[in-house]
């Protein structure tokens, strides 16, 4: 039998994407609403009961809203939104943190999907905290760069317009009131007493993106080198399939001492990179914001809740 499947939301960026990955399966039976009802509160609801597994790719007050129509105790959602990633009765949707977060995904009723910012972030501090690396109050700060897709539909329609300025040609920092939407998940997955500063930039290319932490040596709760760090890392997420640590230095992956933004577009796999030197350490997280960063991870997620190859139609 199919797995009945509804995504509440399906012509936002994530939801198309979503729907894209599913094109060549034949596991699944695609619920779809008519495009005259998709604000329909009663057609929603009736969609959501009737799948097995619904993904909302809303706003985060239409997400709540969405939740509130589930009546059917077997529906199982994955919730691509902001809204419930810091909620504790949801189970945070990132399996590769550890052996807990998977068994926890593979048996809820409810999954947030993390944010493509955050999951940059929290790949690489997670472990540095479990491993007694950073304390909770160390002052973390974390530097982004995305491709324009993250920014949704508007922000596409508008660099891809006719009338793009000037300005949308050159990187642009934003956010700069330090309240970015992701802050909150980075700071309680992570189990941090401060929120980091974080300092986000939009390009412009379509997609991939990259979360640099730095670290100073002197002001972590045990001295490490570079080297210790990219053991504690490659010890943490060693079997996994979409997480890999790359070479100390990047000397093999990038030869010309540059770290491109935009190579895993398209896939839902993240490269991690340790730099620097005894005093001053780099870590930075590389992953396509649309793949590991939204979509990708939820299709993941939904596999593992499905007990298949947490690969399918993903590579």
């Amino acid at each position: 039998m199919k797995t009945k499947i509804f995504i509440d939301g399906k012509e936002g960026t994530t939801g198309l994407q979503i729907f894209e990955r599913f094109e060549k399966r034949n596991d699944l039976d695609i619920l779809l609403i008519d495009d005259d009802k998709r604000k329909d509160v009663t057609e929603r609801a009736r969609l959501i009961n009737e799948s097995d597994i619904t993904f909302l790719c809303l706003p985060d007050a239409a997400a709540i809203e969405a939740v509130s129509l589930v009546t059917n105790d077997k529906v199982r959602i994955i919730d691509a939104s902001t809204a419930h990633r810091t909620n504790p009765a949801w189970d945070y949707g990132f399996p590769e943190l550890s052996a807990k977060h998977r068994e926890a995904i593979a048996n809820s009723k409810r999954v947030a999907n993390p944010g493509c910012y955050a999951s940059g972030f929290i790949s690489l501090v997670y472990p540095l905290v479990q491993a007694g690396i950073l304390g909770e109050e160390y002052p973390l700060t974390a530097h982004a760069v995305s491709g324009y897709s993250g920014g949704g539909k508007k922000m596409i329609a508008a660099i891809e317009g006719a009338d793009k300025t000037k300005e949308m040609a050159s990187p642009r920092q934003y956010a700069l009131t330090q309240a970015h939407k992701h802050l909150p998940e980075m700071q309680t997955v992570c189990g941090l007493k401060y929120k980091p500063m974080f300092n986000p930039i939009v390009d412009d290319y379509y997609a991939g993106m990259v979360v640099s932490v730095p670290l100073v040596t002197r002001a972590l709760a045990k001295k490490v080198t570079p080297g210790d760090v990219h053991e504690i890392l490659s010890a943490h997420y060693e079997g996994q399939r979409f997480v890999k640590v790359m070479e100390l230095g990047g000397k093999e992956t990038l030869p010309d001492g540059f770290l491109a933004a935009n190579t895993l577009e398209g896939t839902n796999n993240m490269q991690l990179f340790v730099f620097g030197n005894d005093e001053q350490i780099l870590v930075a997280s590389r992953l396509d914001n649309l793949g590991k960063g939204a979509s990708g991870a939820a299709v993941q997620n939904m596999n593992i809740m499905l007990g298949i190859d947490e690969g399918t139609g993903l590579e």
